[in-house]
């Protein structure tokens, strides 16, 4: 089932005027309808889409929707009453996920005048949030251009993707399809990548960043120094120290 034929059935929720809880905009009864939402009906959602998080950044997108489930501890026909498909689960969790990225590249970008603080701000409070982990996999993965310089595969690149002397040359791919577990590559990615292309290009302007640094390095910053550790103190700990390990690999020498 493809993820579009749902697109938008599991938006978020919106409180009317007489203060009935309601989806927002069509839900899974039909499009552009409105249906009201129980007081036990919001909180299982709350619980499945909290769940849903920590499965998904645990195991990644691949994990069954039984254990997202067993998380929220409801029964799975709850969970499928609410999103009719995995699909349409995985696409609210990246959307929500990559919009929250966004959001916090954008703080960053407006409330740090120097150019390596707005960088270095964004990636400490995009790790410590550990939304990282629930990133579209198209906007993690990389690709090279081949030996003859043919490019792989014809694919738009976020700024400041294209570096002269780079070897090999990174860029963000998007045009393979999606696997059915995985979310689809629109899901607010342009979004993100234009904003941290922005605190990239600053960064390097500066002076501050490495030179041969790309948006797709610091998106995989993110999504590798916020590791899933059982202990919460231990995972906090690892994620600060390996964060100002990446930093300080990030940063230019002459800096």
């Amino acid at each position: 089932m493809n993820i579009s034929d749902f697109h938008g059935s599991a938006t978020a929720l919106s409180v009317e005027s007489n203060g009935r809880i309601v989806a927002g905009g069509s839900t899974t009864h039909g499009v552009g309808r409105s249906t009201p939402l129980r007081v036990d009906a919001q909180r299982n959602l709350e619980h499945v889409l909290r769940a849903a998080r920590e499965v998904f950044g645990e195991l990644g997108y691949g994990a069954p929707m039984e254990d997202v489930a067993r998380r929220a501890r409801v029964g799975v026909g709850t969970v499928y009453r609410r999103f009719p498909s995995k699909d349409v689960l995985v696409r609210r969790i990246a959307e929500e996920e990559t919009a929250r990225l966004t959001e916090q590249a954008r703080t960053a970008l407006g409330q740090e005048d120097e150019p390596w603080q707005a960088l270095s701000r964004f990636l400490r409070t995009s790790v410590a949030s550990g939304a990282g982990r629930l990133l579209p996999p198209q906007v993690l993965r990389v690709g090279s251009a081949s030996e003859d310089g043919v490019e792989e595969a014809e694919t738009a690149r976020v700024p400041q993707q294209r570096q002269a002397g780079a070897a090999p040359d990174l860029r963000v791919v998007g045009t393979r399809a999606p696997a059915e577990d995985e979310p689809s590559a629109d899901s607010g990615a342009g979004a993100l990548l234009e904003v941290v292309g922005r605190l990239v290009d600053r960064a390097r302007e500066a002076g501050a960043l490495r030179a041969d640094v790309t948006v797709a390095d610091v998106l995989l910053v993110i999504a590798t120094a916020a590791p899933a550790l059982p202990d919460p103190a231990h995972q906090a700990a690892a994620s600060t120290r390996l964060l100002d390990i990446l930093l300080e690999g990030l940063r230019s020498r002459t800096a």
